[in-house]
């Protein structure tokens, strides 16, 4: 692929990389104009787990799984340029606005890392809430596996 863009000028890139947005939006892997990780990670639990997807309105909760359940989706793509297992801000927690939060770790091309499915109770443990960002704050670190009640769901999502 780097032979494919040598050669390409910054303004040929970015119209690539606009062209490549508006094709996966076409194909209904992107629904919105944001960074593209968390609709993908939608797509891609949508996909690989059989969810029901929830109008981009619903609040605090992305999807319904076969049980009925409201299932929150994260996603995070990290790159050597940044580590960071951070996870976006999760809002109104106190609430429970859902009762999962399925949250998946890429590398820079977009291959699973690590994907939990941490019930409600476990993130609420293992957030911080964080007023600047007016939510709760999760680091999705392995060790948050040593709790029982959450699971690995990597393989789950790994390719055929």
């Amino acid at each position: 692929m780097k032979d494919l863009l040598d050669g390409l000028s910054v303004g040929d890139l970015l119209n690539l990389h606009g062209q490549i947005l508006a094709r996966l939006r076409e194909a209904n892997v992107l629904r919105s104009e944001n960074n593209p990780t968390g609709d993908y990670t939608e797509w891609l639990l949508v996909q690989k787990l059989g969810l029901r997807l929830e109008p981009n309105s619903s609040k605090g909760f992305d999807a319904i799984d076969a049980n009925g359940e409201r299932i929150q989706i994260k996603g995070r793509r990290v790159t050597p340029r940044n580590t960071s297992r951070q996870l976006s801000a999760i809002r109104q927690l106190e609430e429970q606005p859902f009762d999962w939060l399925l949250a998946v770790i890429f590398d820079e091309n977009w291959k699973v890392l690590r994907a939990m499915k941490l019930p409600w109770g476990a993130v609420t443990r293992y957030s911080t809430y964080r007023r600047h960002v007016n939510g709760h704050v999760l680091i999705l670190r392995d060790h948050l596996l040593d709790d029982p009640s959450v699971q690995d769901i990597t393989a789950q999502l790994s390719e055929d």
